[in-house]
């Protein structure tokens, strides 16, 4: 029976994925949102930016004869998430999240966990600090409001605009970072506290590695609510996935 997969990418383990599934022969497209603007090289055709919310991603799926459905968005993509959820559901199409395991504190950790994006900016009152803000570019605007702290910002691409934080440091590059460049990155511009979405998995944990060897607090963003869903936390789940997933369209 043939397969076509979209995959909705942006992560490590989405190019991860892409790369076996095209190993494999296995026909797909990789769908990103169009946040970066030098997107790495990906070994299955891609599609940029945004499908019009719900109804727009069901008239894709119809119209590319989709017949399989692998979010490997960023755990904080919740929208992308709850929009596919409910189109795959609409259209009768297998669906399955390729996520990363959450991080938990270890014993040497000192954490702060917060729900959410506003509750990281709300622990932020107080004294001026020097602040490691590791959440990417989409909502630094929020942090405007703490203007007293020095931010540390490590960015894919340049900020298009001025930033909204009178005191910011920024720095392009691309991870994978290492725990030991982390921990210099901090020493160099004298960090003393580090914010950061709990993104989970390895290829973003060196930081919480240097903070931990450091002994700086971190302020944890729990990741956002997302209804029930099936999810595997490696490529191999997926491939399992697929050799035994329906495929209702008879396709």
């Amino acid at each position: 029976m043939r397969k076509r997969l979209l995959i909705l990418g942006g992560t490590t383990e989405a190019r991860a994925l892409g790369k076996a599934v095209a190993e494999a022969g296995i026909d797909g497209v990789l769908s990103l949102a169009g946040r970066v603007e030098r997107p790495l090289r990906q070994p299955l055709p891609q599609r940029v930016g945004g499908f019009g919310g719900i109804k727009g991603l069901r008239s894709y799926l119809h119209t590319e004869q989709i017949t399989h459905v692998i979010d490997a968005t960023h755990p904080f993509a919740a929208q992308m998430s709850r929009n596919a959820l409910a189109a795959c559901s609409a259209e009768s199409l297998p669906y399955l999240a390729l996520t990363r395991a959450p991080w938990s504190a270890q014993s040497e950790d000192n954490w702060h966990q917060v729900p959410d994006i506003a509750g990281a900016v709300a622990a932020l009152a107080g004294r001026a600090r020097r602040v490691m803000l590791a959440i990417g570019r989409q909502n630094l605007l929020a942090f405007a409001a703490q203007p007293q702290h020095f931010y540390l910002l490590r960015l894919v691409d340049p900020p298009e605009a001025p930033l909204p934080l009178p005191q910011t440091h920024v720095i392009i590059d691309r991870g994978p970072f290492t725990p030991e460049s982390d921990r210099a990155l901090m020493e160099a511009h004298r960090i003393d506290l580090i914010v950061s979405k709990n993104a989970g998995g390895t290829g973003a944990s060196a930081k919480l590695t240097a903070a931990r060897a450091l002994r700086l607090p971190v302020i944890m963003i729990d990741r956002p609510a997302l209804p029930a869903r099936a999810e595997v936390h490696d490529v191999t789940g997926v491939l399992d996935w697929l050799d035994h997933a329906d495929t209702p369209r008879g396709v």
